[in-house]
């Protein structure tokens, strides 16, 4: 692929250099943010040697699959005369023809562009906040995973100082989040991301804990003169709101930061307006987001984990993983990311994403039964494309080129992941377990799960398959359905569906 002059034609293209405010990538997209939609020529770029597919709107989404996308934003990066930002995710696509790309462009497209409410948008920000970070997730769970395995083959290592090495860099980003999270939000609202970077800091600051005692002259302890107590939310301490609470007070950072800097002077910009941010973003995290978002982040550990999961049972473990891919279709998936990362940081690992990874099972279970009963050979190129980086957990393909399409492929894995479900939340109820790490799903999952419990997770992710399958086979599946879609091998006629909720 000739790079440099995609590049300078897609820029052309896509309404010049003047037309593009920002750029960056996912693992198969360039992905270019335009002033002004009706300046691109989206069939002009669709018709580029290279392009895979296209998708229109404010956030242009070219496709050119993966491997290639990192490299083509590296030299757009030169011709563009700028860096663009961080990569936004990891989810993959195969390596589809241009029609079949177009199909599940199309259809993704088509769901996002009703993602259009103040909650969805704000779950997109926290997607652009945590995304960003699975690498490190995967990079560090697997590290600790390997750890693990290590120290069940051998449990005199665990004192040796080349595995206590080993073991602390699969611990790196766990210390290391919330700076890390602050540091995103900051940089997805506008701010200085050094700023975020220090609001990150606040609110695990060893001194939260409690002002220690003022030595007196005479080397007496007396009481502290402010003692770091609210009314209502009681004693302040380190980590008390957790990540909601750095989400937030980078928010406040980046708000306060805009607003100051409106006001001071250029010729005092560096002086004031760091310091001024800093002072008045830290009393407000600490005398205000911390107690709320404490309050906040109990609320849904309690909603989640307690209640749905270890009261729910069986019960709540089906209805979190059949409605799991509904949410990814409401763009609202993301919003858990906050709840899984704290929850790692806490003990370790997420009770939540091996029932939610489930999702995916129920797809390629559905993916198997199409397969079996289709004779249409378009559609099977797709499934056969798609369905080996379904069971490594990138469902995406499979979601937005055959079952949500097809639309009651789509209800029938659903269902089919329930089951898987049910049955790994019954195995949390003999002896807890968890993901212990993010960013990794499908059978990718295995070695991050902790405790030994690995079976369990294999039986759920089995069943789900198996009952996603059968579903499918028996209740999903109609030959009219197919003509709809690739018939005439056009664009993909989706069915409407209330995305709004």
């Amino acid at each position: 692929m000739n790079y440099h002059k995609l590049s300078r034609d897609i820029q052309r293209l896509a309404g010049g250099p003047g037309n593009i405010r920002s750029h960056t990538n996912c693992m198969t997209r360039l992905r270019l943010d335009v002033a002004d939609t009706g300046k691109v020529d989206i069939d002009g770029i669709k018709a580029l040697d290279g392009v895979l597919g296209v998708v229109p709107g404010e956030q242009v989404q070219i496709v050119v699959g993966p491997g290639h996308a990192a490299r083509l934003r590296e030299v757009f990066d030169q011709t563009a005369g700028d860096a663009g930002s961080a990569a936004l995710d990891i989810n993959a696509d195969p390596e589809l023809t241009r029609s079949e790309a177009d199909l599940a462009a199309t259809t993704r497209a088509k769901v996002k562009s009703r993602q259009t409410t103040p909650i969805q948008r704000m779950f997109r920000h926290i997607g652009n906040i945590f995304v960003p970070i699975i690498p490190g997730f995967i990079a560090c769970g697997l590290v600790t995973a390997i750890a693990n395995i290590w120290k069940m083959f051998d449990p005199d290592i665990a004192n040796n100082a080349w595995f206590l090495a080993f073991s602390g860099i699969g611990s790196i980003l766990v210390g290391a989040l919330y700076f890390i999270v602050g540091h995103n939000t900051a940089k997805e609202f506008g701010g200085a991301p050094i700023m975020g970077f220090l609001a990150g800091g606040v609110p695990y600051m060893t001194a939260l804990g409690g002002i220690p005692a003022v030595i007196g002259a005479d080397g007496t302890e007396t009481s502290p003169a402010i003692p770091l107590t609210i009314p209502v939310f009681g004693d302040l301490a380190p980590g008390l709101g957790g990540i909601i609470g750095v989400i937030i007070t980078a928010w406040l950072f980046a708000a306060i930061e805009k607003r100051v800097r409106k006001l001071v002077p250029a010729a005092l910009d560096l002086f004031l307006v760091p310091v001024i941010t800093l002072l008045l973003g830290a009393a407000l995290c600490i005398f205000v987001v911390m107690p709320l978002s404490a309050i906040l982040m109990r609320a849904l550990t309690w909603l989640l984990v307690d209640f749905a999961l270890k009261t729910g049972g069986i019960i709540g473990g089906f209805i979190m993983s059949t409605f799991f891919l509904p949410m990814v279709m409401l763009g609202i998936h993301q919003g858990l990311t906050p709840i899984h990362a704290e929850l790692i940081t806490d003990h370790g690992f997420t009770e939540l994403l091996p029932i939610l990874a489930m999702g995916g099972a129920g797809q390629v279970g559905m993916a198997l039964a199409v397969l079996m009963r289709t004779k249409n050979d378009k559609l099977r190129d797709v499934v056969k494309s798609a369905l080996p980086i379904g069971v490594l957990g990138i469902g995406e393909p499979l979601i937005y080129g055959v079952s949500l399409p097809l639309l009651r492929p789509f209800f029938t894995a659903c269902l089919g992941a329930g089951f898987g479900g049910a049955f790994i939340a019954f195995g949390m109820q003999q002896s807890l377990f968890g993901a212990g790490a993010l960013g990794l799903s499908g059978l990718l999952m295995i070695p991050v799960i902790t405790a030994g419990k690995w079976l369990w997770y294999v039986g759920g992710w089995l069943i789900a398959v198996v009952m996603g399958a059968v579903l499918t086979y028996f209740f999903g599946y109609r030959e009219a359905d197919v003509e709809r879609v690739y018939g005439d091998g056009g664009a993909v006629d989706l069915p409407v569906l209330n995305t709004m909720g």
